[in-house]
């Protein structure tokens, strides 16, 4: 026996069905009505006038009629119909649309993806949003890298780190790829937030204040990986090469655990030495 072939547009009209009517009109805010109604949940009046569509678009949608809805109708009828996180995505994809960034990025760390950066020592990890600014991080890799719970807010961000300060900046043995790899890697995260006005000030201070920078952004390389390889010249510790994987959680999607394994034996001394002192 197979499985039969899902068809999207009707997926999408009876999901949309099933979301309404699984709703009552006090989880959106609407007087409760004093006759029966005939059927459950939301009318499609209600559930149209809530998501700013015609009531003939969304009758079309739900009789599987040929069309795409915008990414901008997909959210709408998104939180007028209360969908969680995962129910979101699910229609996106049904809609064969991207769905929008979160409005708000993360500033701090989610509660058990912090304890989770401390629960994976002895390996180096921490926590970023898609700026880069670093949100959580465990001892090994503040020794591994530098004390962050020692520099201004304003400068826990890994790529002014990587450009910017003193003793980061000459870390890498391949600071020329490092760098242009994190440029790539924050042109594909400026794509994906363009409205993001902090995103957008961090780029603007190091095209003016880093020719480097400047230059390697002007290329216009994008990048999204989330592995990679590198070779760090630490000043107590001597040579440290490290594999470095980079995850993004599904329930927190503005955050990325980033996680560093020794490459060798040589870097596992050297990492093992990091913390005895």
């Amino acid at each position: 026996m197979t499985t039969p072939t899902v068809d999207p547009t009707r997926e999408l009209a009876a999901f949309l069905r099933t979301r309404r009517e699984r709703l009552d009109p006090g989880d959106v805010g609407l007087p409760a009505r004093r006759q029966a109604r005939r059927t459950p949940g939301l009318r499609r009046e209600e559930v149209a006038e809530l998501a700013g569509i015609s009531i003939d678009y969304l009758v079309r949608l739900e009789q599987a009629r040929p069309l795409r809805p915008s990414a901008d109708v997909v959210e709408a009828l998104a939180q007028a119909l209360r969908l969680t996180s995962g129910e979101r995505m699910y229609l996106y994809d049904l809609a064969q649309q991207r769905p929008r960034t979160p409005a708000e990025p993360a500033t701090t760390a989610a509660p058990p993806l912090a304890g989770l950066v401390a629960a994976l020592s002895p390996l180096p990890a921490m926590l970023m949003n898609h700026r880069y600014d670093i949100l959580a991080w465990n001892p090994d890799m503040a020794r591994l890298l530098v004390d962050f719970g020692t520099l201004p807010p304003r400068q826990r961000n890994a790529m002014w780190l990587c450009l910017i300060h003193p003793e980061i900046r000459e870390y890498y043995a391949d600071r020329e790829r490092v760098v242009r790899e994190g440029i790539a890697h924050l042109r594909a995260a400026w794509a994906a937030h363009p409205e993001d006005p902090v995103l957008n000030d961090l780029i603007a201070q190091c095209i003016a204040h880093n020719e480097q920078f400047a230059r390697l952004w002007a290329e216009r390389d994008v990048r999204t990986n989330g592995r990679g390889h590198k070779v760090i010249r630490h000043p107590d510790a001597g040579e440290i090469a490290v594999h470095v994987e980079v995850l993004m959680p599904l329930q927190d999607s503005d955050q990325r655990l980033m996680i560093c394994r020794a490459a060798d034996g040589d870097s596992q001394a050297a990492l093992d030495r990091l913390r005895t002192r």
